[in-house]
Parts: structure tokens; sequence; C-alpha cells
């Protein structure tokens, strides 16, 4: 079990954590919003806080993820940000959203080097490769930059045009945009016999699917890995899996993989963290992946 954080970010940085919140840079503009995984003391006082942001997400009460920024003049609604590594560019569409999320989640660039890498190694001519629960559509895009045949499934359908918007100004094309639930869209494409390269998974604790369809992280996410491991090619293949979930440790994911796809091949798994300016690492997720 590994720990995991990207190496090439220059237009992003975690400037501090603490007392449930995180201070962030994107591109120009400093943000504050909340982060249940921050139960430590911030190292930087409040009025360097306030004076740093420049917008501060405020909580509605009883809500844990809805409600609004507060502005400072100055700081946009909405601007690009570039992610530059020796094997990509990127750019993504940053917007101040009413749920605290921005459109992009920083940590998860160490899994798009993965996706280029071993998308750019299949032995297959043009690797088909799926991303699931793709909200703005990092992991997309990192697989098109390599020459991949990419669908991108998620349930809404305005982040869908997002992740449209952030492929056209990272000057890429022909990314299958598809709205719908994650859990019957894998279904139908068992059905078919359908085969890929590459599988992305990153399924939220909760959502709902275009048509109500109910999504619980801890009901559905066996049955969907016993779909996915059908849908992966036997010979040529990775696969990652990404979960945001207090409750899910990597032991839980480990045995989950394994009971799914069984032996498999060159294994990683740990946490995902961002290491803030003063050296405390703010954990993110547990991950699993794996390559032919």
């Amino acid at each position: 079990m590994a720990l995991l954080t990207p190496e090439h970010w220059s237009t992003y940085q975690l400037i501090d954590s603490g007392n449930f919140e995180k201070l962030e840079r994107f591109g120009d503009h400093i943000l504050a919003r909340p982060e249940p995984q921050a139960a430590w003391d911030k190292s930087l006082s409040e009025t360097d806080w306030e004076n740093l942001a420049g917008a501060t997400f405020r909580r509605e009460k009883g809500s844990q993820e809805k409600g609004e920024w507060i502005v400072r003049k100055g700081t946009p609604e909405r601007w690009f940000m570039d992610y530059r590594s020796p094997q990509m560019r990127l750019s993504f569409k940053i917007a101040l959203s009413s749920f605290k999320h921005v459109g992009i989640f920083p940590e998860q660039a160490a899994n798009w080097e993965y996706i280029f890498t071993h998308t750019q190694k299949m032995p297959v001519q043009t690797p088909r490769v799926l991303n699931l629960f793709a909200y703005t559509g990092g992991a997309s895009l990192a697989a098109k930059a390599a020459g991949a045949d990419v669908a991108h499934v998620d349930s809404v359908k305005q982040v869908v045009s997002w992740a449209r918007e952030n492929m056209e100004a990272s000057k890429l094309d022909n990314i299958r945009w598809v709205v719908e639930d994650a859990l019957k869209f894998v279904k139908r494409e068992v059905k078919r016999g359908s085969v890929y390269q590459g599988i992305i998974l990153d399924p939220p604790a909760y959502g709902r699917g275009p048509d109500g369809e109910k999504w619980v992280l801890e009901e559905h996410i066996n049955e969907l890995l016993k779909l996915c491991s059908q849908l992966l090619d036997k010979q040529n293949h990775f696969f990652i899996l990404n979960l945001y979930s207090l409750g899910f440790s990597t032991l839980i994911v480990e045995n989950l993989i394994n009971c799914s796809f069984g032996q498999v091949k060159n294994p990683e798994a740990g946490e995902l963290y961002l290491e803030d300016k003063h050296k405390k690492r703010l954990p993110l997720g547990t991950y699993y992946r794996f390559h032919s």
C-alpha cells in the first residue's frame, strides 16, 4: 500500500489546510472551501486566510455540500487553468459551483499520468477507454491525449457540457459523450459484448442518474466491478478505481477488486494525497489500479 501524489502541478497549490478547510490556488486565484478530512489546526492565521482568499465557500446550515461563495472583488466566477507535464498539456475551466466543487480534483493528476502512460504502451492501434462517473473529464482528456477512443459517462448533462469545454480548450476532439446512469450503461455494454482496454471509475458515495436512478456506493460498487471485469480486455488493459468515501479503506477496495477480477497483474493500492506548504499531507481518497 502506497501514498500517491501528483508531481507536475505548477498552476495548482494547496497552500494550507486545517480546521476542516483547505486554502488552494487554482491558476491566478486562491479559494477557501470545506474539507472534512482536515481535522488538524491551520498553520496560517485566520487573518492570513481572509487576506489570501479571493473567494470563500460557506455551507448552508444542515448541508455538507451545498452553500454559496463569498467572492471578493477581482475574483471571477470562472476561468481556465492549465496542467503541463512532460507527457501532456491540458486545460480546465474552473467555476464556483453551489456545491463547493470547482471542476477539478487536482490529486487525480497522478492518475492522469498513469492513464497516458499505459494507453500509449498498449499494443492495440486505438485502445478503447471507458471513464465512468467522469465528471469534467480530466481522465478522459488524458486518455484522448494518448490516442485512445474514449467513452465519457456521467449522469449530469451540465457536467458533460463542462467536460466538452475542457476538451476543446485542450485542443482535443472526438470524445464520445454519454449522459446516463453508469450502472445502466455498463449493463448494456456487457450485453453488447463490448470490450475496453482501459476502465476508470471515480464513483461518489451517493448520486442520482438522469432518470432518478439511485446510486449508493456500498450497495452498488460490488455489482459494478463484476460487470466491469466482463468489459475489460483480458490481455491488454489498465484499470483504475478511486473512492473518496470515509468508510472505504484500502483493504476493502483490495477485497472488492480480488473478488471481481481475481489475481491481477501489477497492482497498486493506497491513498491519494496533496501536501500543503507547511508539509501537512491531506488524504483525498483511496485508489486501486493495475495494468497488464
